[in-house]
């Protein structure tokens, strides 16, 4: 806590890595709705956005607590109740609501089972995804938007201890959401199933099980010398 580097760091990496890896899942839902449109100018759409940080003013003496007014009023009225709030669990809900409409009417189209199968799986995971998604987050979202609308002071020891207690559950559990996404799909899906198994079985072990056995494929050469001291020794004696 004595360090004001360490605290700009954690303040603006932080939250500039959470809005990317939440918008990552809108955008994933979002090309999901378009991969599966009928029309195929729809599905050659692709957006990417990128959002950078700011500056702001940091009391290391007494934690990483933000001092700065302007930084404050960004992340109670814009960043948790927007950005991470309302507009991604929004914009995941409504594509992905899209994408399982499209999955429905696939088959009316004239496409191969194989790749109907495909965008049928790639869509129930990504609307498993979404689900997990909201209620990860959705619970932290409103104890920030609640303590913002409501401060609560010091005084009132008992209140103030029981929103920081669950205001710390629920940011643990919307921690969760950077990790869970893999597990989800581990279960959820066949084929990410067996590509999993695949890439390390079949791709990751052999190298590593290469790279640790380096030593037995060693080539150790033949000591010239002491063949010709031999060889010599066999000349005296005949």
């Amino acid at each position: 806590a004595h360090f004001p580097i360490w605290c700009k760091l954690r303040y603006m990496l932080g939250p500039t890595f959470a809005v990317i890896t939440y918008y990552m899942i809108c955008f994933t839902t979002i090309d999901q709705y378009f991969s599966t449109h009928y029309r195929y100018n729809f599905r050659q759409i692709c957006t990417i956005n990128i959002i950078l940080g700011s500056f702001f003013d940091i009391q290391p003496l007494v934690g990483c607590v933000i001092s700065n007014e302007r930084y404050l009023q960004y992340t109670s009225f814009l960043y948790y109740p927007v950005l991470i709030g309302l507009l991604p669990i929004v914009i995941t809900l409504f594509f992905s609501l899209l994408a399982y409409r499209n999955v429905r009417r696939i088959v009316r189209r004239q496409l191969p089972i194989v790749r109907r199968r495909l965008d049928q799986q790639m869509t129930a995971m990504i609307v498993i995804r979404v689900i997990f998604f909201i209620c990860l987050v959705l619970p932290y979202n409103i104890c920030r938007i609640y303590v913002t609308i409501y401060p609560i002071s010091r005084d009132d020891m008992l209140r103030y201890v029981i929103v920081r207690l669950v205001q710390a559950i629920t940011f643990s559990f919307s921690q969760a959401n950077y990790t869970v996404g893999f597990y989800l799909f581990i279960i959820t899906s066949s084929r990410f199933r067996r590509q999993t198994k695949y890439v390390i079985f079949k791709k990751l072990w052999p190298r590593c099980k290469q790279g640790c056995c380096l030593k037995n494929n060693e080539v150790v050469p033949e000591n010239f010398e002491e063949s010709g001291n031999h060889n010599i020794e066999l000349e005296d004696a005949s």
